[in-house]
């Protein structure tokens, strides 16, 4: 037998095992980069988007919806918000009742340097029912309102595929009634028809974006997984699932101040008996005695289709479905858990990175300002650092692979053989895009910086995907199609941009997609399996007939992002 040298054997080691470990991939991309915005629907952003010669889209301007300049179209009336009642238990299909004459004024609710308790005097009182342009009251940049976006309050905005109930659940249910120390209450959500409001590329908004759609691929069929906010969303970009509430690593029962109630006060329209940002986040879905969960499996029952594991629901498992932080410190300690702590217990689930690991694939997770080392930092958006959310993670060597996004601008000046194969970014607070404490601008011009950092790599940009989405749709209104998979979402539309010299040039994909179509993709292209047996990822590509692209055949089904792209064109 040929002695192998010890040098050799340790190379070999550290190429399965070290922090940029590489596999073939069956695709010419080698790397990936998953940047994630926060809180834009797809028309909230490409509303008034105009595709290339040959392309359809559907949005706001394709649907009549709106015109070229962002006044009404002829079927504005599409859109037209309406009033409903829900005075009983809760349903995510209210009583409608009428249309509203005109939008209400809409709050500056979050939005920096502005009051959040009176109508935002920079939007006129009489606004028309339907979507309006925010940058003809606003500079492009300007920051405004922050549109309620919770999980049972997206169910009913969205309102089993009409759309209609987005200013309606905002103005009656707002974030809900445990957010102290702003006193809201029944009529007092400060909120008003912000929802509503859209971007327009065809008067100069989000001239990075638009150009990144005329010169490389974009879906407009691409969803946010979960409904709801942040936290959920994130994880189900890692995950392609849901979370639970854990005591000592098993299913256990959160205190009884976590748990969801969204059933009506008595004698109140919807104002929810226990939810908000200090209050309910927990719901044990499968136990139909539960508040709020009969509605939503009733609802499903009513599909054409199955939904996806009778609804995901395992028994006695309380999932959470809105925002919570990780409970490790950035650096790895564990922190006080409580009724009076809002953190996520350590959660045991496979999520993307352990499943790189295992397969010797590296990968990095990068986190604007991660580098504070306390969870202190309003630039720091914990929820986002999703890695940090679980035990295999922080308690393992894998810990080193969370890093500042400081980093990431020193690692894609390298050799590109020692950048990580997969790469998410989650930005800054400030430059997230997310609307009140940031704006849509600021994460346009971050998308624009990232893209020229690794084409100043050649070598590493010829084998590179940018992918860029959005967490979730923010509770903006969008006039997509929603496919309803298992209990827990999926929720609106969002943006998805494949930035890549294998992109299609100016291509407008109709796949149906969400946040786990990313994980599809890394998986198709590394050869990686389904990250559980329950996780989205084991959905089959979408069947479509050509008539209607947009909704898949054999539902519930999710794509894997391989249709933005032509690998037979050269870089």
């Amino acid at each position: 037998m040929k002695k192998i040298p010890l040098s050799a054997l340790l190379l070999s080691a550290l190429y399965v095992h070290g922090s940029y470990a590489q596999t073939a991939t069956t695709t010419p991309i080698e790397h990936v980069i998953v940047l994630v915005g926060e809180n834009r629907t797809f028309d909230n952003l490409y509303g008034v988007y105009q595709p290339k010669k040959k392309q359809t889209i559907s949005n706001l301007w394709s649907k009549g919806i709106v015109k070229a300049d962002g006044s009404p179209g002829p079927n504005y009336h599409l859109a037209a918000q309406k009033t409903a009642e829900n005075i009983t238990a809760y349903t995510p299909t209210p009583m409608i009742k009428a249309p509203y004459a005109n939008l209400p004024q809409p709050y500056a609710a979050g939005a920096f340097g502005q009051r959040h308790d009176v109508p935002d005097a920079r939007f006129p009182a009489d606004m028309a029912n339907g979507p309006f342009q925010i940058t003809k009251h606003v500079s492009y940049g300007a920051h405004t309102g922050d549109p309620v976006h919770r999980f049972f309050q997206m169910w009913q905005q969205i309102n089993g595929g009409n759309n209609d109930l987005f200013v309606w659940v905002a103005e009656m249910t707002g974030v809900g009634p445990s957010n102290a120390p702003i006193p809201f209450a029944p009529g007092r959500t400060y909120q008003g028809g912000i929802a509503m409001g859209f971007y327009n590329m065809s008067t100069g908004d989000a001239p990075t974006f638009k150009k990144l759609a005329d010169n490389y691929a974009i879906a407009d069929n691409y969803h946010q997984p979960i409904m709801g906010g942040t936290t959920v969303n994130y994880l189900a970009l890692a995950t392609g699932d849901v979370t639970f509430y854990t005591d000592q690593g098993k299913s256990g029962i959160p205190p009884a101040k976590m748990i969801e109630n969204p059933d009506p006060q008595p004698n109140t329209n919807n104002w929810y008996t226990e939810d908000g940002y200090r209050g309910g986040t927990y719901i044990q879905c499968a136990d139909l005695s539960q508040p709020g969960a009969a509605g939503i499996h009733a609802f499903l029952k009513k599909l054409p289709y199955h939904a996806f594991n009778q609804g995901n629901c395992a028994p006695d498992t309380y999932y959470m479905v809105n925002n919570m932080d990780p409970a490790y410190s950035p650096l790895g300690e564990p922190l006080a858990l409580g009724a009076d702590k809002f953190l996520l217990p350590p959660q045991t689930i496979p999520h993307i990175g352990d499943a790189l690991t295992a397969a010797g694939v590296s990968w990095k997770w990068y986190s604007g300002g991660r580098n504070d080392g306390k969870n202190v930092d309003k630039e720091y958006c914990a929820m986002c650092d999703t890695p940090s959310f679980f035990t295999s993670t922080m308690t393992g060597p894998d810990k080193a692979k969370l890093q500042d996004l400081h980093q990431f601008y020193v690692d894609v000046k390298k050799d590109e053989k020692s950048f990580p194969a997969v790469s998410y970014i989650a930005p800054y607070d400030s430059l997230s895009g997310h609307p009140g404490y940031a704006s849509e601008s600021s994460f346009d011009e971050l998308a624009a910086d990232v893209i020229a950092r690794v084409k100043a790599n050649p070598e590493l940009w010829k084998k590179t995907a940018i992918l860029i989405t959005f967490d979730e749709g923010g509770g903006y209104y969008d006039s997509g199609y929603v496919q309803f998979i298992d209990f827990f979402g999926d929720g609106t539309r969002i943006p998805l941009v494949a930035v890549s010299p294998y992109a299609k040039k100016g291509h407008v994909d109709h796949t149906y997609y969400d946040h786990a179509s990313i994980l599809k993709f890394i998986q198709r292209n590394w050869k990686l399996a389904p990250l559980s047996k329950r996780s989205r990822d084991n959905l089959p590509n979408p069947v479509t007939d050509k008539k209607n692209p947009y909704v898949p055949l054999n539902r519930p089904a999710l794509g894997d992002l391989m249709g933005m792209f032509d690998f037979k064109q050269k870089p």
